[in-house]
């Protein structure tokens, strides 16, 4: 490995964990305290309309809908449970699936990292790719190449003649 190679490496290395940073920081942040109002907000726009399609609690005025914002907010003013903890007893009370968002925790989590971490490889893959291409274009020909060269440009003169 050249020496402008071991060079490159720490470059990379510092790319991969600024990213890793950054994913970190914005999954685990925590955005302080909230008002029993951002509470209720945040809950309903995470759990999904039982009767309408793609629409949050939070958005939409189904008969349903109004129900589950009701009680959530009777369950936030409460104060007993946590914003997990309110959902998944909603989430145990209906027989469909209500979640618009998957957890952050588990094998959900997989739903939110995979793409990133496929988006990583790629955006790696072709910078090694476009490394390769422009190193194969600094390429220094040797002997044979010249020799093969020399060959085609003599058996061009010889058909010209």
């Amino acid at each position: 490995m050249s020496t402008a190679a071991l060079k490159r490496w720490p470059s990379w290395l510092l790319l991969l964990g600024v990213a890793i940073a950054l994913i970190l920081v914005g999954t685990l942040r925590d955005g302080g305290a909230r008002s029993e109002n951002d509470r209720i907000d945040g809950i309903t726009k995470r759990i999904a309309c039982p009767v309408c399609s793609g629409e949050s609690v939070f958005e939409s005025r189904n008969a349903a809908s109004v129900n589950i914002q009701n009680k959530v907010e009777d369950l936030v003013r409460a104060g007993t449970l946590s914003d997990g903890e309110i959902i998944a007893s909603i989430q145990k009370e209906s027989s469909v699936q209500l979640l618009l968002v998957p957890k952050r925790t588990g094998f959900d989590a997989l739903a939110w990292a995979l793409p990133v971490a496929a988006g990583v490889v790629a955006f790696a893959g072709l910078g090694l790719a476009f490394r390769k291409w422009t190193r194969a274009d600094d390429a220094v020909p040797t002997d044979d190449d010249r020799a093969i060269v020399e060959a085609a440009r003599q058996a061009d003169s010889e058909q010209a003649t």
